[in-house]
């Protein structure tokens, strides 16, 4: 069954309360499917911001689903909860083809990232054809090699700004990929845990060196699932810096919120 985003019960305790893992700020959420070439559905969700211009879009690609990756992995369930009304910024996730999570089973079957091209497409489709602005891919983990692999050819390349990466592992991933974003000329941020199973900071930046844009930023005691607020928050400040104007402050994003929120079971 479909999660449905209306369930959300949001009330507000009249003075600010901390933004918390499961805290859900208000925005427009709507579930969405994604259609590709191919003849896949992709189930997913937008969220926009509740009312003003929508300041930057990002495109969400979830890790690996034959190891636990979906469209609610959490940093991306976060990005949803919060960035539409803390900074501006529509967040779309979907699951690609084969993947189930709380909000549903996309058609298919996992394709090694290879049919996987047909989804990240579709998902810049659906962005364009919903007039979303100032639009990003935000790779994780087996994200980042779909970012890698189909963001810097067409027909995605001119439709985004450039690419954010959470761990990557650059296992399908090519230098010949690598090249691509170089001879793109669009900015690529890539977050590297300090303690990452696959490809940690000094690799990282040897193996991005390729790539003369790309900005390798380590983050010192994160792993490779981000996991404790601390790290999800700093990826989240890391995103809204490079995908919007305003970045997310010299302070980084607001932790309390002094408004309707609600709470998120999971």
């Amino acid at each position: 069954m479909t999660f449905d985003p209306a369930s959300y019960e949001f009330s507000s305790s009249g003075t600010p309360v901390p933004i918390r893992a499961s805290t859900v700020l208000p925005a427009r959420r709507e579930n969405v499917q994604l259609q590709t070439d191919d003849g896949h559905t992709l189930i997913g969700e937008l969220a926009l911001p509740e009312s003003g211009p929508v300041q930057a879009t990002l495109i969400t690609l979830h890790p690996l689903p034959t190891h636990g990756g979906f469209m609610d992995s959490h940093v991306y369930r976060k990005a949803s909860y919060r960035l539409p009304a803390l900074a501006g910024i529509a967040v779309l996730r979907f699951n690609t083809r084969g993947t189930a999570s709380p909000h549903g089973t996309s058609t298919g079957t996992f394709e090694e990232g290879i049919g996987e091209k047909y989804d990240v497409e579709a998902a810049v489709r659906f962005a364009v054809g919903r007039g979303l602005p100032n639009r990003w891919l935000v790779g994780w983990s087996f994200g980042t090699e779909l970012a890698l692999m189909y963001g810097a050819v067409e027909p995605v390349a001119s439709q985004v700004e450039g690419a954010v990466l959470l761990s990557p592992p650059l296992h399908r991933a090519t230098d010949k990929h690598l090249q691509q974003w170089a001879e793109s000329g669009k900015p690529l941020t890539v977050l590297v845990p300090e303690h990452d199973d696959f490809l940690q900071p000094a690799e990282a930046a040897e193996r991005f060196s390729l790539v003369p844009q790309a900005r390798v930023v380590g983050v010192a005691g994160a792993k490779h699932l981000w996991v404790g607020e601390k790290y999800a928050s700093r990826v989240l400040n890391e995103i809204v810096d490079e995908v919007t104007e305003a970045g997310s402050g010299a302070a980084g994003l607001p932790q309390e919120w002094d408004g309707p929120a609600a709470t998120a079971s999971a």
